[in-house]
């Protein structure tokens, strides 16, 4: 029976909302989980807590802006366990806006971290899973891209570009790496607290979160679910949303 048990696998953007319920979910399955995030008190705490349930966790404070960064995460977890199993790039922002609003460095922001980030990390773990001959790349992405509507549109144009490059990764790998996208749709994270700056946007993001929005573990147990399959099975792409959304 083919389990998550002893799995190594690097999450990115681990420190909070869907990264920080996957990396735990997977923990408590027992994988074990090298968690990245720009904030080192975030995953130090999180590692901390998921080692006192006899889970097991590193970390090292990760920008998924700069690719170097990337290339230790994953070093960090061969060097550690010998090997990688799966990573999941899941780091991502959201600053939305209207066009008009010209805020032209958080579209670079944006392109930075959700598409070059995810780039990154698919860069460092490549190699690795070439050696191996055996992998996973887990790539978050949005609904945001499969329903376009205003505000969204430099957000929905990254996510959509990850998702293009991950379906064109899947064709590309063969036999032995398996790719998977997941899409989550209204989930309950810091999302609009963190990011959005705009007053108007921000209150509607929260209302619409207050209104329908699933629990970040529902991303991890669908993370979760592509993980465990058997070698030879692909879960290609996987949309997460609450039944309420539009």
């Amino acid at each position: 029976m083919v389990t998550i048990e002893n799995k190594i696998v690097v999450v990115t953007g681990a420190g909070r909302g869907i990264g920080h319920a996957t990396a735990l979910h997977l923990a408590k399955r027992g994988a074990y989980v090298v968690l990245g995030a720009r904030s080192e008190a975030e995953i130090a705490a999180l590692a901390a807590d998921i080692e006192t349930t006899g889970g097991q966790a590193i970390w090292r404070a990760t920008d998924v802006t700069r690719r170097a960064d990337l290339d230790a995460l994953v070093d960090l977890a061969c060097t550690r366990f010998g090997r990688l199993d799966v990573i999941v790039n899941n780091a991502g922002i959201g600053p939305i806006s209207r066009f008009d609003a010209l805020q032209v460095n958080d579209w670079d922001a944006m392109i930075d971290v959700n598409l070059k980030g995810a780039l990154y990390g698919i860069a460092a773990a490549l190699p690795v899973f070439g050696r191996q001959d055996r992998g996973h790349v887990v790539n978050v992405i949005s609904t945001a891209g499969i329903k376009i509507v205003p505000t969204m549109g430099v957000y929905a144009a990254t996510k959509n570009a990850l998702r293009t490059a991950t379906e064109a990764l899947r064709q590309e790998s063969g036999r032995n790496l398996r790719v998977t996208e997941v899409s989550p749709g209204f989930v309950d994270t810091t999302f609009a607290d963190s990011t959005i700056k705009v007053p108007e946007i921000r209150a509607a993001i929260r209302k619409r979160k207050e209104e329908l929005a699933i629990s970040p573990d529902a991303i991890a147990r669908a993370i979760a679910f592509a993980i465990e399959q058997p070698d030879d099975i692909e879960i290609g792409s996987i949309v997460v949303r609450p039944t309420a959304q539009d």
